[in-house]
């Protein structure tokens, strides 16, 4: 999480940095507009700034939109997008690994690019993710179903029975057997 004390965000303004677009604007008091601070407009007087986390507080000290960054409008990050739409095809598909591969070539990028641009929305690997999102699956059916364990394997994406056992034990520390009865007892 970044700081934001006055002085991060007069630097960010200095800079026309735009990796802080979207945390807050800032406002020029001697032309009466608030701006991103990425905005390329020149750069005011530090004594005639002022800061805003919201466009409703830049909007109720009276100040109006920039026409040159344009912060009323929504911010249009294509890597955001990227990345949102790589973890919906991980949701969606995480049980079909072809299924997934085929949608993910649709995205048009690498997959060693597609990892770089998860792990900086995400903090995780691609392959993390799905390995938490298959755990998630397989404790809830173990938990809340009698499927046999190796319908479950297969239901969660894995081909084989003791490729199963041993991602879930190395997941959880303990085998699906015996986590399927500690569930049982506990829900007892």
């Amino acid at each position: 999480m970044i700081n934001l004390t006055e002085e991060t965000m007069w630097q960010a303004v200095v800079a026309c940095d735009s990796m802080y677009d979207g945390l807050f604007l800032y406002g020029v008091k001697t032309v009466g507009v608030y701006c991103r601070p990425s905005c390329r407009s020149r750069t005011p007087l530090r004594k005639n700034t002022l800061f805003f986390m919201t466009e409703k507080e830049a909007k109720d000290a009276g100040f109006r939109p920039c026409k040159r960054c344009r912060p009323e409008l929504a911010m249009h990050d294509p890597v955001a997008k990227l990345a949102e739409q790589a973890r919906q095809l991980f949701e969606n598909h995480f049980d079909n690994r072809p299924l997934l591969v085929a949608e993910m070539q649709k995205l048009g990028v690498t997959q060693s690019h597609l990892a770089v641009v998860f792990r900086q929305y995400y903090g995780m690997a691609p392959a993390q993710y799905l390995g938490c999102k298959r755990e998630q699956q397989a404790k809830k059916m173990l938990a809340e179903t009698a499927m046999p364990i190796i319908d479950i394997a297969a239901d969660i994406g894995f081909s084989s029975l003791p490729a199963f056992y041993s991602f879930f034990k190395k997941q959880t520390g303990t085998t699906p057997k015996k986590f399927r009865i500690s569930s049982k007892n506990i829900s007892q």
